[in-house]
């Protein structure tokens, strides 16, 4: 039987410098930003703010520098996305090409999809949105229904796409299609596509508001939409090989246990805030004790992955045990906050404390969905354990 392995990994000493001048920045840049805005931090599109670590060299920093990449190590960028999310910035815009298009198109793009689009990626002027679930199936993505039908000169595209991030403003989507159907293997037949979400006729994009009344997810419907032939990415038929590769990437980074932090740190505040001995009245000290326990816990977890792709290692199994432990965590904190500190949560209103924890009160719900269900995950984990 297959066990999990989560080597220790620690970060490089020479990290601290990048990690001070990345503090720095923050500091400046989100002087003036409510903690409830912070609070949406990687579904939070500010396109200036991503121009602005563009040239830093913050995006892409892995990447080889012939496409515009910095040639940095994963380490390096782990530090950088761990600041962002932790302070709050606004990384939505860039964030899904830098995470996992970018390296995925490196890995299986053509050397012209790569010098067209990813010194683009790299500055923060170009987004993507990653096209997988589907009505009906969500992401079970060996259930993908939507065709792509092989016509002259290229591929010709029907079905939807749901819960899909970002859609309304990207420039470009990675879709999953089907172009072949085997009912005795349905994951042959499944073919990724580059998708000019700007100048394709026949796409139709819906955004879906959430609880919060945000719209950072979309509907996206193909009705003869056609896609060329230089579009696909990999093979045909290569899919589902290419896009369980590709999720390693999405399930494993600090993003999955740093959510829900800033109402972390809104909670500390509020109890430093009442002072005379409150913190530890209601076990204050002891309930944040036990969340940064947990926290460490998984971020030693996701650095252990973080390690394994720097080696160019295949984590996927891993990283669905991130995923999944990091959203049961980040779900129970808005809980965990109401019972410690009998404050409500509030939406447009209130303290910072009672904003924040209004606001992830709305939106955690959908940690277990974004990134793969929990019933897909742990499908995952069952199999890699030899469970199933």
């Amino acid at each position: 039987m297959q066990a999990f392995r989560f080597d220790l990994c620690e970060l490089p000493g020479e990290t601290k410098g990048l990690r001070d001048d990345v503090r720095a920045f923050l500091a400046k840049e989100l002087a003036n930003v409510p903690a409830v805005t912070r609070a949406q931090t990687w579904s939070g599109s500010d396109p200036e703010f991503s121009r602005k670590m563009g040239a830093k060299g913050w995006i892409a920093m892995t990447w080889p520098k012939k496409y515009g990449g910095h040639e940095r190590s994963a380490f390096d960028r782990y530090v950088v996305l761990e600041e962002m999310l932790a302070a709050g910035a606004p990384v939505g815009a860039h964030w899904i090409g830098d995470r996992q298009s970018g390296p995925l198109l490196m890995r299986f793009g053509t050397e012209e999809q790569r010098q067209k689009i990813l010194p683009r990626v790299a500055k923060g002027e170009c987004y993507f949105c990653i096209g997988m679930s589907e009505p009906d199936s969500g992401s079970d993505l060996a259930a993908t229904r939507t065709r792509a039908e092989k016509v002259e000169g290229g591929y010709k595209v029907n079905g939807t796409k749901l819960w899909t991030s970002g859609a309304h403003t990207a420039h470009y989507m990675i879709g999953l299609f089907r172009t072949h159907l085997d009912p005795q293997n349905k994951h042959a037949g499944l073919t990724q596509f580059l998708v000019d979400m700007k100048t394709t006729d026949g796409i139709t994009v819906r955004p879906i508001k959430d609880l919060a009344g945000k719209s950072h997810f979309n509907e996206v419907v193909f009705q003869d939409a056609f896609v060329p032939d230089d579009m696909m990415v990999g093979t045909e038929g290569g899919g589902w090989n290419q896009v369980t590769a590709e999720l390693a990437f999405e399930r494993s980074g600090p993003e999955r246990y740093l959510s829900s932090f800033i109402l972390m740190v809104e909670m500390i505040r509020e109890l430093e805030k009442r002072g005379g001995g409150s913190f530890d009245e209601r076990g204050g000290a002891r309930e944040i004790g036990r969340l940064v326990a947990h926290l460490v816990t998984l971020r030693q977890m996701s650095l252990s992955v973080a390690g394994m792709l720097d080696k160019g290692e295949n984590p996927a199994l891993e990283a669905s045990v991130v995923k999944d432990l990091g959203a049961i965590f980040e779900q129970d904190m808005p809980v965990r906050a109401h019972e410690l500190l009998g404050m409500e949560p509030t939406v447009g209103a209130g303290s910072d404390y009672e904003q924040v924890l209004g606001y992830l009160t709305q939106t955690t719900p959908s940690f277990s969905l974004r990134g793969g269900t929990r019933e897909i995950l742990r499908g995952i984990i069952a199999r890699g354990l030899g469970l199933r």
